[in-house]
């Protein structure tokens, strides 16, 4: 009896073992921030290991270009950017878009996770966009929270020029507040949330408002994805079934987000996960493509890019519009994507 139950205990690890070694290995990337967090949710739940996949999630980065810059160096085969991709691809980096990791693919504007900081004594009035004029405000270069603090200043009436942006690391905007080097800062959760409760006096000049629309994807390289569909398809189902336990378990989600970005308090990651929940939505519609053309039309018009890309050669929807058809209950409790936005594969963007 006993050399039976040997055997079948090796013959269970045997199937382990085989099981294990038809994993597809899949390199990914994200960015610090508790936006990005579905990825790591989709490892710890196991969503990844569901669909087949041995995912390796790089330490997380700092901004999108951080992401990219792993991308080219071979590091990543995908991570999840947003601005950055603009100027990669007119950098020559042949990128694809294969789904969002946050925004709206039922509406234009989304921007909730975004927020305007001002600290005690700026001179800057809570509600009033105007009176950001003559300020330094930070932002970084290139990425989501640049393109807002944009977007905010042209809701107030105001140019780039009459205010001075600084470049400055998400990370680093808190102490520049502190410091009183900055008088306010445009950034993504949780870095606003953390402001307020570690900076005496600092508050909220603005949070979302639809400027903008919310540019968050899941890219990877082009040569890649045509020799890799089933794997971007599985992974794609797996991230999506992670964005649902997140908008269904919002605190178990933020505890999960506190183990993957650095310093992350659970209170805080509580306060930013009830706002990120409103913009989780993977799909992909006519306003993703809206979203980056507009972004490109905005910095174009600003003089910040020299140049523009067509948005229908960077975006491949197909694989996500494949998971929504033959898993539509994954997305059963976001709001409807409008018939006048919906796409197909052959979909063609006409600004």
């Amino acid at each position: 009896m006993k050399r039976i139950l040997i055997i079948g205990a090796m013959l269970l690890t045997a199937c382990a073992s085989a099981q294990a070694q038809t994993l597809t290995k899949l390199k990914v990337g994200m960015v610090s921030s508790i936006d990005q967090i579905g990825m790591a949710i989709a490892l710890e739940r196991g969503f990844f290991e569901k669909q087949g996949l041995d995912v390796t999630i790089a330490s997380p980065f700092a901004t999108g270009v951080d992401a990219l810059n792993a991308v080219q160096a071979g590091e990543c085969e995908i991570v999840q950017v947003g601005v950055p991709m603009i100027g990669a691809v007119l950098r020559g980096m042949d990128l694809v878009a294969l789904g969002n990791y946050s925004g709206s693919a039922s509406k234009p504007g989304a921007d909730t996770t975004q927020a305007i900081i001002a600290r005690e004594g700026s001179g800057i009035v809570k509600g009033d966009l105007s009176s950001l004029k003559g300020k330094r405000i930070a932002a970084s270069f290139g990425t989501i929270n640049h393109l807002y603090i944009l977007g905010i200043l042209e809701k107030a009436g105001l140019k780039p020029t009459d205010v001075t942006l600084v470049n400055t690391p998400p990370p680093d905007m808190t102490v520049a507040l502190l410091a009183k080097g900055i008088d306010a800062f445009s950034n993504w959760d949780p870095w606003p949330i953390v402001a307020v409760k570690d900076v005496p006096g600092a508050f909220e000049v603005i949070r979302g408002g639809e400027v903008i629309s919310y540019l968050g994807f899941n890219v990877a390289l082009r040569p890649w994805v045509e020799k890799n569909a089933e794997t971007v398809e599985k992974f794609l189902i797996a991230v999506s079934e992670a964005d649902q336990w997140m908008r269904k378990n919002p605190k178990n989600a933020a505890l999960i987000a506190t183990r993957w970005v650095p310093g992350l308090r659970p209170e805080v990651a509580q306060a930013a996960m009830e706002f990120n929940v409103q913009q989780v939505d993977r799909r992909l519609s006519a306003n993703t493509y809206h979203g980056l053309w507009s972004a490109q039309d905005r910095l174009s018009k600003l003089g910040i890019l020299k140049a523009t890309f067509d948005v229908n050669k960077h975006i491949e929807p197909r694989f996500i519009l494949k998971v929504m058809k033959e898993k539509p209950e994954l997305f059963a409790d976001l709001q409807p994507v409008p018939e006048a936005s919906m796409i197909t594969p052959g979909y063609t963007f006409k600004p």
